[in-house]
């Protein structure tokens, strides 16, 4: 792909793994240890390193294998600032996380990466939880476009996103291949008012 550009997030039907845990900072997302480099890629096997020592992690566990949703709790990603989070989680295979709510920061770098951070209300993640418990192969639908989220074959809730963040997932672009689309207007701009 050219700079700037990265697979469209339109819509998503996938298996999902849950961690069921409050506060996850991004210390434990992607150890401190990890953040040397600046190139995203080998970041997803330092995924959770430190909690993936601990027998029957989650996402080590067989059925978690092709996820691409993560179900966690409340208040997932707070703690510092670090791209790299989203970087190891899209590395690892996420294309979302669906939680009860996120830190801002941990938001605004999860959209900026591909990454399409979902807050649901408790009923919903209850549901999901459940399925999940009674089926480890459940199935999530994400639509980007119509902002909906649910269970494959059950109601689906609206969520929130950006409206430039939305357009930049569907179109499978960043905000470098936002400006590098608009360059032709951008270069008759600046001859105009050289």
């Amino acid at each position: 792909m050219k700079p700037g550009e990265r697979e469209p997030f339109t819509t998503l039907t996938a298996t999902y793994v849950v961690l069921l845990v409050d506060d996850v900072d991004t210390d434990q997302i992607i150890p401190a240890r990890f953040l040397k480099t600046t190139d995203k890629r080998g970041l997803g096997t330092s995924l959770f390193a430190d909690w993936r020592e601990r027998p029957d992690f989650p996402l080590d566990r067989p059925d978690a294998a092709g996820a691409q949703i993560l179900v966690a709790g409340a208040n997932f990603g707070c703690g510092s600032s670090r791209e790299h989070a989203p970087w190891a989680l899209v590395g690892w295979g996420l294309r979302a996380i669906v939680a009860l709510s996120f830190a801002d920061i941990f938001r605004q770098n999860a959209l900026k990466n591909g990454l399409l951070p979902i807050a649901v209300d408790a009923a919903l993640h209850r549901r999901l939880l459940e399925a999940r418990a009674a089926d480890p192969k459940a199935r999530i639908t994400v639509d980007v476009a119509g902002q909906t989220v649910g269970l494959v074959g059950g109601p689906a809730a609206r969520f929130d996103i950006d409206p430039f963040a939305k357009e930049c997932l569907v179109h499978g672009i960043d905000e470098l291949g936002y400006l590098l689309a608009r360059l032709p207007e951008i270069e008759r701009h600046e001859k105009a008012h050289a």
